[in-house]
């Protein structure tokens, strides 16, 4: 079984962070998230992997290279535009060939991994396998239907009146037999090829598309909201360490991890906590969840429950809680007093906040 990682998209609902890099790059406890899905991918005993990129492609093929530090063997697969995931396997096509695939969105942090689902993908052979989660709200996603022996009888995309409460993850496995699908469909409404009307127009053909469902943590990190949450399933996972400088006057609690080159004075960091290489906190305190990347600066400021990328500075800024900050992104005190903030900024901002 081979692997097709999508990793293209406009990543509209993370702007501003998307315009200068992909969404699947953010980070999780400092770590991309297209990492975890192929390592999730290796783990199920998958080599061959297509990553299908758009126009952050380059950026892709720097972080993830030739695929070997997964133990995976990775091709790049251009996508000229966002046309649907249908579309992205007919680009794959010559890929893929006649092996039997995985389909993984590479924006999804799934906690417990997929190597149960390929294994029963791979002995079952059903035409196509889908993975679901039970959701509060199903219109906002891809729904399904399913008999009581677990066979798919009705998919919809985003559907005003669901019928049932179980939406896809983003998680598919396919035969050949899905290109036959991928060439019959139109494109839908939004002038995508829908991979739940290739799907649906497999099983009006009558054959077998099966369904699994998990209650496991799954986040498709589309979202702040859901990255802040994905990041805080990986934070609580983590082990603590120490490798930078921390001086005798400050306090580490729980589960902090403090990369070599990373340097903390005088401050309190409450775990689970990371801090990446290069890193600076000082007269600070750090909360729980809290990510703080290479080359940041956390200077007599108050965050917890956030994510700071690359070069972030907080200077004098207390309250911050539940934020996402840009790389370059500067947030300074102000003189007006204000007793909590919650921030969204882009890369290389500058807000100034009240002291």
């Amino acid at each position: 079984m081979k692997a097709l990682v999508l990793a293209g998209g406009t990543g509209s609902r993370l702007r501003p962070f998307t315009h200068t890099r992909a969404k699947q790059l953010l980070p999780l406890a400092n770590r991309p998230v297209l990492h975890y899905a192929l390592q999730a991918i290796a783990e199920a005993g998958i080599e061959h992997v297509g990553v299908v990129v758009g126009d952050h492609g380059d950026a892709i093929r720097r972080a993830v290279g030739d695929g070997s530090a997964f133990g995976l063997r990775v091709a790049y697969l251009r996508q000229s535009a966002s046309l649907g995931l249908a579309h992205a396997v007919a680009i794959a096509r010559d890929f893929l060939a006649d092996d039997d695939f995985l389909l993984y969105l590479g924006d999804n942090y799934l906690e417990d991994g997929i190597a149960g689902f390929v294994r029963r993908a791979a002995a079952g052979r059903d035409a196509a396998r889908l993975l679901l989660t039970p959701v509060p709200d199903p219109t906002a996603f891809g729904v399904a239907e399913i008999d009581d022996a677990g066979l798919v009888r009705r998919l919809e995309e985003k559907p005003e009146h669901p019928r049932s409460d179980l939406a896809m993850v983003g998680v598919y496995a396919f035969t050949p037999a899905v290109h036959d699908a991928v060439r019959a469909i139109r494109p839908s409404g939004r002038g995508e090829l829908e991979i739940t009307h290739a799907v649906q127009w497999m099983i009006e053909q009558g054959l077998d598309v099966r369904a699994e469902t998990t209650t496991r943590p799954w986040r498709d990190t589309g979202s702040v909201d859901d990255l802040l949450a994905a990041n805080r399933h990986v934070l609580d996972r983590m082990t603590g360490g120490v490798d930078g400088k921390v001086d005798p006057d400050s306090v580490l609690v729980g589960r902090v991890r403090i990369a070599e080159g990373a340097v903390v004075t005088g401050s309190r960091i409450v775990g689970p906590v990371v801090v990446g290489p290069g890193a600076v906190i000082s007269n600070s305190t750090v909360g729980p969840y809290t990510c703080v990347a290479e080359d940041c600066r956390i200077e007599d400021s108050a965050v917890d429950s956030s994510v700071l990328l690359r070069g972030a500075c907080l200077e004098g800024a207390f309250g911050i809680e539940r934020s996402l900050i840009g790389s370059g992104a500067v947030v300074a005190a102000a003189p007006r007093p204000h007793p909590a903030h919650r921030l969204v900024i882009g890369d290389h901002s500058k807000v100034q906040l009240p002291s």
